[in-house]
């Protein structure tokens, strides 16, 4: 399993505790994240694949990598009340997720769900 884990400035802390509370299933996939997303992410020791952070290019890389199946699922934690610089590249990759049918979870609630999901599909896989 291929994860993205992307998450804006102000949404970070409640990423890497998701990550922390997920450790277990984290752990078992293989991880990919946005540069200083994926910096605190492995400063709470889960490895990841740091790529460049989100406006220097990191959503169009992961982007890139949806577009050629190499995602399973993406997690983006958004913050929906602030203004961001690369919108457009927020937008291409959530318009991505949806062309090439990827699980995208934008918040918490939608992660814990999809996670919950494929833990189940592991099970019955074993």
């Amino acid at each position: 399993m291929k994860i993205a884990l992307i998450a804006h400035d102000g949404k970070k802390p409640e990423m890497v505790a998701f990550a922390m509370q997920n450790i277990d299933l984290f752990r078992k996939a293989e991880l990919y994240a946005t540069g200083t997303t994926g910096s605190h992410i492995e400063q709470a020791g889960i490895p990841v694949h740091k790529l460049l952070s989100g406006p220097k290019g990191g959503d169009a890389q992961i982007a890139a990598m949806l577009a050629v199946g190499d995602l399973d699922l993406v997690i983006f934690f958004r913050d929906p009340l602030e203004k961001h610089p690369h919108e457009p590249d927020v937008q291409m990759l959530m318009r991505l997720c949806d062309v090439h049918n990827i699980p995208l979870a934008t918040n918490p609630a939608a992660a814990r769900l999809m996670l919950k999901g494929i833990a189940s599909q592991l099970r019955d896989e074993e």
